[in-house]
């Protein structure tokens, strides 16, 4: 086993060492290459794809600071104490990567993806690898509370195997979402859209129930766009950033300028994230015309999906408004919430939940809010489980944050993945042999893949019913040419 590890960081160190933009444009480019894209258009795409990432982490480091700030005035205004500090996504990136057991978990989830497409158990190549880590850490954690190597592994392939399904039941819901043709090559296995089967269950509780107690809210659902087009400007993107922004400047009893300023933040923000989205679409242009030629030449037409980071949907609107509304919320929650310590500021704005949201209700925002508003003491119970094996794995790799106390704990709120992050207690705790632990992640484990399977299900048919659509658009189509053929006859 150590010879595998020390195998995967020799290959895979100096490719995660230039970061997620330069390693995400160098894997886009030489796939393309590979699918025989001209070099001049393979290394564009590669590029574009870097500089999508790179433009929509600056924009979500300018929002999530704006309002962490306004938070941190929020809670000194009303004395709130929360002892678990959220430093956000980014130091937990590092600190995972700062493990030698990060690269062995890639080596091995990218060994059981070309074994899937062999076997055609998926159509999807993840060449997401610098987003490994949001497994990789629920191994970590597994080890921390008591795993060995062997059980940890385990519980990544399974999780992993998961995410691949994950990504081939939810690209034809991508492609209806962005518009976008068949023959679009883009999906994501990115951890977060694993919360949506437990969406999934509200969602489907949201249509037996609210529909018939509330008939009128999804009324009130909305697409920017279409909105824009009635309302005019008060419907824009920039107008909801408007609102939330002086909600959230009003709720933190910031001065009228510090309102203005964190409103207009927002507004651009969310221009910007429309704007960026389209980049990724850009990005792939050229390695989608060359998967669609090689799968029509040598694969007998056999879809080939890529498995991208998920801001390729950052483009809709719903995304960041449902964020952006569900951050005053996730912050009263944390203060109220039995069992959380966790005090969110790095995290607030909750893309670990709003993506998934978006894919499970197609759009229907005041479902988002609702029904995030539900999952989110998952994330604030994950966050605080998770933070004692973070801080200690902070402090050993040297990447614990400067101008923090010594005795701090730290943690992220909106964590992607906070089923999973109790999966890895379950299964580390049961791997000490207590038969309670034992019990307890057989049903666990056995619930988990239960409703993932029913999910499946739910995603099979909403895929039939996007084909059969297609086939009545088609159908009047096909019978008007037949019958000018006839009469040309």
């Amino acid at each position: 086993m150590n010879t595998i590890i020390d195998i995967a960081n020799k290959v895979f160190t100096p490719l995660i060492n230039l970061g997620a933009a330069p390693l995400m444009t160098i894997v886009l480019t030489v796939i393309a290459l590979f699918f025989k894209v001209k070099p001049s258009r393979a290394l564009e795409g590669g590029i574009k794809l870097g500089i999508a990432l790179t433009g929509i982490g600056a924009i979500i480091g300018i929002l999530t600071t704006a309002f962490s700030d306004a938070m941190t005035a929020f809670v000194e205004r009303t004395g709130i104490s929360l002892n678990i500090t959220d430093v956000g996504w980014a130091p937990l990136a590092t600190i995972t990567w700062g493990s030698p057991y990060t690269l062995y978990f890639l080596l091995i989830m990218v060994i059981v993806n070309i074994i899937m497409l062999a076997m055609k158990k998926t159509n999807t190549l993840d060449v997401d690898i610098f987003d490994i880590w949001h497994l990789a850490i629920v191994g970590l954690f597994a080890i921390f509370c008591g795993a060995n190597l062997f059980i940890a592994s385990a519980l990544v392939i399974f999780i992993g195997v998961l995410k691949i399904w994950n990504s081939d039941l939810m690209k034809p819901t991508f492609n209806d979402l962005l518009n976008a043709p068949d023959s679009n090559p883009m999906t994501t296995t990115h951890m977060n859209y694993m919360m949506n089967p437990i969406i999934m269950v509200f969602d489907k509780v949201f249509d037996k129930v609210f529909d018939k107690v509330f008939p009128w809210l999804d009324k009130y659902d909305f697409d920017a766009a279409k909105l824009n087009s009635k309302i005019g400007f008060w419907g824009s993107k920039f107008a909801i950033g408007i609102y939330l922004g002086i909600f959230v400047g009003l709720l933190a009893g910031q001065t009228p300028t510090q309102i203005f300023s964190l409103a207009f933040t927002a507004a651009v923000c969310l221009e910007l994230f429309s704007l960026i989205g389209a980049w990724f679409i850009a990005a792939v242009e050229p390695l989608s015309q060359g998967i669609t030629d090689f799968a029509n030449k040598r694969l007998k037409g056999r879809t080939i999906n890529i498995g991208l980071d998920w801001p390729f949907l950052a483009g809709r609107a719903e995304i960041w408004a449902a964020a952006n509304v569900l951050a005053p919320i996730m912050l009263l929650e944390a203060i109220i919430l039995p069992g959380n310590k966790l005090l969110p500021l790095g995290g607030i704005i909750a893309m670990g939940v709003t993506p998934a949201l978006l894919v499970v209700t197609r759009g229907k925002l005041i479902r988002m809010i609702v029904i995030g508003a539900i999952e989110l003491p998952l994330f604030l119970w994950s966050g605080t489980l998770i933070a004692p094996f973070v801080t200690q794995t902070a402090k050993a790799v040297g990447a614990f944050p400067a101008g923090l106390s010594g005795s701090a704990m730290i943690s992220h709120t909106t964590m992607e993945g906070p089923i999973e992050k109790f999966l890895g207690y379950l299964v580390g705790n049961a791997s000490q042999g207590q038969i309670e632990f034992l019990l307890s992640t057989a049903l666990v484990l056995g619930a988990y893949l239960l409703i993932f399977i029913w999910y499946a299900r739910q995603m099979k048919k909403r895929n039939a019913a996007y084909v059969a659509k297609k086939e009545e658009k088609a159908s009047p189509s096909i019978a008007h040419d037949m019958t000018h053929a006839s009469e040309a006859k």
